[in-house]
């Protein structure tokens, strides 16, 4: 005979006495007519037909029929594997590397959906436990943003994707929403300004979500918090927790925070623009999503908020946090970066690679990830350059640090005939000029102070002041040998043409005729 639950005998039996037919029964009970008439006969046989008696009991249809057959079940391969796979299961490692695991160290032969269904088995078996974490009044709020559809932008005049940004006080569960254009770190910086000066404070602890503009690379146990996020963290005196990857659980309060808006706020309604959108939203979070009743609490967040937690914030600081932009910048062969058409140095070790720099009111900083690899005082003006020699190589630096007055200062110091060529060469176009100089002033160390006035003496004379014909002047020791005496019909110029000029005109008439 087929066997019912015992609880389905009883209500087989209960609907008899009742004078319901086996057809109605059998419909009803999802069961076939030939079982209820098998289980009428037995009723009927122990007298459970008569109304004036109980229905049985658990431990009477248990003794008449006995316990239910259980189905038969053949062991599964990996029974005789049980401990170690429940360790690996504990340990979070994937279905196929056990799989892979047994073949390799175990010889195991059976199939992958053999594993795959003991190891389910052994994770229904043990139920997840989750703790419901109630926090202080002040101590906590959790930070996240959600995509809500398209908004009207005027300052672009299109539509633009938009999203919501929601940060929940987890004790009296009251919110700040504001819609963006986009999760910027410079965006969501000022978004945690505008919700802790619309509390009137600042919750001990910020637990964010694990995007880009507050935690570079999620990590379970040692985060690496995104710079800009950092300072603006230890500047209002708040600390960052952020939610463990892939468990929402952690920050169920704000996720249910924005589907709310989503949900209640944005869904069938349409705004002229972003700016109208905002305006209905600080209202609605405070008449509506503010004064009901929350569904876990029980209470509502706007009068727990300025009973219990305002006061518990801490107080904002007298100076609220400023960050300019935050921007992806390229080191460029001549070592300095361009922000806002400007030039900052960075350290020559950089050169290709592309660093963030956190620009604010009066300060630029350069960052590869989270070390600082430069600081300038920013521009007031476009095309201005701030150059740090340090940051440049060492032969480099020399090259710079030998400025056009300093190489004039040596010149001076040499003689009157250095200083002559100093000056012819530096006054056209001095810096194209000027590793010429230095290279005429480096031949000090190697000849002399007195061997080096007399060559640039000597080629002021003969009007070549070159490095080369100084060089070649030094070389040949040209320098030791008196100066020629001018004769007093000797031209003041230094070059004159062997030819005059109308001799080649009169050539050019000869070629044309």
């Amino acid at each position: 005979m087929e066997r019912i639950h015992m609880n389905h005998m009883r209500e087989l039996i209960y609907r008899l006495r009742a004078g319901e037919s086996q057809r109605r029964i059998a419909r009803d009970l999802n069961m076939s007519r030939t079982t209820v008439g098998k289980y009428r006969t037995w009723a009927e046989a122990q007298g459970y037909l008569d109304e004036t008696r109980p229905l049985p009991d658990d431990a009477t249809l248990a003794a008449a029929w006995g316990e239910p057959p259980q189905p038969a079940h053949a062991a599964s391969s990996v029974e005789p594997y049980r401990e170690v796979v429940q360790d690996w299961v504990e340990q979070g490692v994937e279905m196929m590397a056990i799989w892979q695991h047994l073949q390799d160290d175990y010889q195991y032969r059976g199939s992958y959906s053999s594993v795959r269904r003991f190891v389910n088995k052994i994770r229904t078996a043990v139920p997840e436990v989750f703790v419901r974490v109630h926090t202080a009044p002040g101590e906590e709020a959790q930070v996240d943003f959600g995509s809500v559809g398209q908004l009207y932008d005027p300052a672009s005049g299109r539509l633009r994707r938009a999203h919501v940004f929601v940060a929940t006080l987890c004790y009296s569960r009251h919110q700040y929403a504001e819609l963006v254009f986009d999760q910027k770190t410079p965006t969501w910086i000022g978004l945690h300004r505008h919700a802790f000066e619309s509390w009137g404070g600042v919750p001990k602890r910020i637990v964010p979500d694990n995007l880009k503009a507050a935690v570079i690379k999620a990590q379970v146990h040692d985060p690496i918090i995104g710079e800009a996020y950092r300072r603006m963290a230890q500047h209002y005196g708040f600390v960052i927790s952020p939610t463990r990857p892939r468990t929402p659980r952690h920050k169920g309060k704000v996720e249910n925070g924005v589907h709310y808006v989503k949900r209640n706020f944005m869904a069938g309604r349409e705004f002229l623009d972003i700016h109208t959108a905002n305006q209905h939203l600080r209202t609605w979070v405070k008449e509506r999503a503010g004064t009901r009743e929350h569904g876990t609490t029980h209470r509502v967040p706007l009068y727990l908020f300025d009973e219990h937690e305002k006061a518990a914030l801490l107080p904002l600081p007298e100076e609220p946090f400023t960050l300019r932009e935050v921007r992806l910048v390229t080191v460029h062969p001549d070592c300095h970066v361009r922000i806002d058409k400007s030039y900052y140095s960075v350290p020559y070790v950089y050169v290709g690679q592309k660093l963030d720099a956190y620009i604010g009111e009066r300060i630029v900083e350069i960052y590869r990830g989270v070390e600082l690899v430069a600081t300038h005082e920013r521009s007031l003006q476009p095309g201005e350059w701030h150059t740090r020699l340090e940051h440049y190589p060492q032969h480099k630096a020399a090259y710079l640090e030998r400025t056009p007055a300093y190489c004039r200062q040596v010149a001076a110091r040499l003689g009157e005939a250095t200083s002559q060529v100093v000056e012819a060469l530096l006054g056209d176009r001095p810096l194209y000029r000027l590793r010429s100089v230095q290279a005429i002033l480096r031949l000090e160390e190697t000849v002399g102070a007195e061997r080096l006035e007399a060559a640039c003496a000597r080629a002021l004379y003969f009007g070549d002041h070159s490095y080369r014909r100084i060089k070649a002047i030094l070389n040949a020791a040209l320098d030791r040998e008196p100066l020629p005496e001018k004769t007093p019909d000797m031209p003041d110029q230094k070059h004159v043409f062997a030819r005059s000029g109308n001799e080649f005109f009169a050539n050019d008439e000869e070629v044309a005729a």
